[in-house]
C-alpha cells in the first residue's frame, strides 16, 4: 500500500506503475473519491469547531440563550453524525482501492506484461549430459516406490500425492540442511502456523488479488496460508520497534496450502504443482533504507544460490518483469532450476524486495535512533527451499544409469552418510 499523500502529489508516477504492472485500477476514481472525502472531513471539522465554540459558551449565558446555544449545539451535532455517515462508505471504498495500489517498481527492472519478458541476469552449473535415457522426476518416483500419485489422489482429490521411503528421508534431510545454513548465518530460526486470519493475508498483498488461490475455514474464519510469509509479515503489526532491534532476521518452516485456481491442465503430472507442500521461507524486517534493503535483497538471493551450489543443482536467476512481479514488488528475482526431463529452467525460488509496502498495511514501524522520527519499516522474502517441487531437479539431475540417485556431499551427513538412494544392494 502506498502513502495516499504521495498519490495525491505524484498521481502520473502511480499511473504509470499501475500501467506497468498491469493492474486492474483507476487512480482518477480513487482520487476523485479521496476529494469527496476531504471535502466532507472539512466540513465536519468546520461543524465541530462551532460546535466546540457554542458548547463553550453555555455554561457563561443566561437561561433562554443558554436553550438556544444547546439546541443549536445539537442541530450541529446532527448534521456531523450525518456527514459521518456519509464518510464510511467512501472511507471503505478508498481502503479497497488502496489495498489495489503499487509498489512503485525498481527504476531498473524490466518493463514486460509476463513471464516471457523477464530476463535472464545469471546462469550457474554445468547442465547433467546422460549417456542413457534418463527418467523423469515421476519415473523415478515410481521405479523405487517413493510416492504415491494413484491412491492417495483417489481419497484426496487431485494434486495430492504421498511420500515414502527414502524420499520421506531426503525431505526432512533437506529441511534440516537449509535451517541448519539458515541458524549459521544468525537468522531464527522458527517455525508457523499454516492458517492465518484475512487480516494478515491483507498485510502480505496476497489478498485482495489472490484471495481465490487461498483455502477458507469457514467455521473458524481463517484461511492456510501457502507462505510463512504471511504470519511473518504480521508478526510485529501495530508495534514501533527501536532501530537497534533491526535487522530482524526469520527463517520460518510450515506446511503450505495453495488451490491453484486457474491452473487446470497445468503441470498436472507429478510434483511440479500441489495443493499441500512444505516450505521454509526468509523473511527480513529492516530500516527504511533504499540501499539496506538492496543489500538485504542480494543476502536472500545469495542464501537460496548457496542452497542450489551443495545441492549441485544447475540453475539461472531472472529478473522479473513489472507484469510478471505482482503489485507489491519493488524489485523481485526468480531462481529457475534445470529439469532435464523437460529441458528447461523450472521456478524453485521467488526472491522479493517490497520496500514499506506491506509495513504499512500492517502498521508495522521503527523509532529512528538519531531523528526519534518513527518511520515504516522495509520487508523483504524468499523461499530458502520448498518440497516436493525441488525433488524435481534434484532427482533428475542426480540420477544414474542403474536408477539410482546419487547425493551430493553437502547432503549426506543429514542422510546417515550414504551417497546412493534406490541403488541395489
Amino acid at each position: 500500500m502506498l502513502d495516499l499523500k504521495f498519490i495525491r502529489e505524484n498521481p502520473a508516477v502511480v499511473k504509470r506503475a499501475v500501467e506497468v504492472k498491469c493492474i486492474n485500477l483507476d487512480i482518477d476514481q480513487l482520487l476523485a473519491i479521496d476529494n469527496q472525502l476531504l471535502a466532507l472531513k472539512r466540513e465536519s471539522e468546520s461543524l465541530s469547531s462551532q460546535k466546540n465554540t457554542i458548547s463553550a459558551g453555555i455554561p457563561k449565558a443566561g437561561k433562554e440563550e443558554r436553550l438556544a446555544l444547546v439546541t443549536q449545539s445539537k442541530e450541529i451535532g446532527t448534521k456531523i453524525a450525518e456527514l459521518t455517515a456519509k464518510m464510511k462508505p467512501l472511507e471503505e471504498q478508498i481502503q479497497q482501492l488502496m489495498y489495489l495500489t503499487p509498489t512503485i517498481p525498481a527504476p531498473d527492472a524490466p518493463i514486460g506484461k509476463s513471464d516471457k519478458e523477464n530476463v535472464v541476469i545469471k546462469t550457474v552449473g554445468e547442465l547433467p549430459n546422460f549417456d542413457f535415457k534418463p527418467l523423469d522426476h515421476l519415473e523415478l518416483a515410481e521405479k523405487h516406490g517413493w510416492a504415491d500419485f494413484k491412491r492417495v489422489p483417489n481419497i484426496c482429490g487431485n494434486r495430492s500425492y504421498s511420500l515414502r521411503g527414502d524420499l520421506v528421508k531426503l525431505e526432512l534431510a533437506l529441511f534440516q540442511f537449509a535451517l541448519d545454513k539458515m541458524a549459521k548465518q544468525g537468522f531464527t530460526i522458527m517455525t508457523v502456523p499454516s492458517f492465518a486470519s484475512e487480516q494478515a493475508f491483507l498485510g502480505t498483498g496476497h489478498f485482495p488479488a489472490d484471495r481465490e488461490s487461498a483455502y477458507f475455514i469457514e467455521k473458524d474464519n481463517q484461511y492456510l496460508a501457502g507462505t510463512a510469509e504471511v504470519v511473518l509479515n504480521s508478526l510485529h503489526a501495530g508495534e514501533i520497534l527501536q532501530e537497534s532491534d533491526l535487522p530482524l532476521r526469520y527463517s520460518a518452516f510450515s506446511p503450505c496450502f495453495r488451490r491453484e485456481a486457474g491452473s487446470a491442465g497445468k503441470d498436472v503430472r507429478g510434483l511440479i504443482r500441489v495443493h499441500q507442500f512444505n516450505k521454509v521461507e526468509q523473511f527480513i524486517i529492516c530500516k527504511n533504507d533504499l540501499a539496506e534493503s538492496k543489500n538485504w535483497h542480494q543476502t536472500l538471493l545469495k542464501n537460496s544460490e548457496d542452497i542450489l551450489h551443495d545441492l549441485e543443482i544447475p540453475y539461472q536467476i531472472v529478473d522479473c518483469c513489472t507484469g510478471d512481479m505482482g503489485p507489491g514488488k519493488y524489485r523481485m528475482f526468480d531462481i529457475n532450476s534445470w529439469c532435464p526431463s523437460e529441458n528447461k529452467y523450472r521456478e524453485t525460488h521467488s526472491c522479493s524486495s517490497l520496500l514499506d509496502w506491506q509495513a504499512r498495511r500492517t502498521n508495522t514501524r521503527y523509532r529512528d535512533s538519531k531523528t526519534g522520527k518513527v518511520e515504516f519499516v522495509h520487508t523483504l522474502n524468499n523461499t530458502e527451499i520448498a518440497t516436493p517441487r525441488i525433488f524435481v531437479p534434484f532427482l533428475e539431475n542426480h540420477q544414474q544409469k542403474d536408477g539410482s540417485v546419487r547425493l551430493p556431499a553437502a547432503i549426506r551427513p543429514y542422510m546417515g552418510g550414504v551417497e546412493f538412494i534406490g541403488k541395489k544392494a
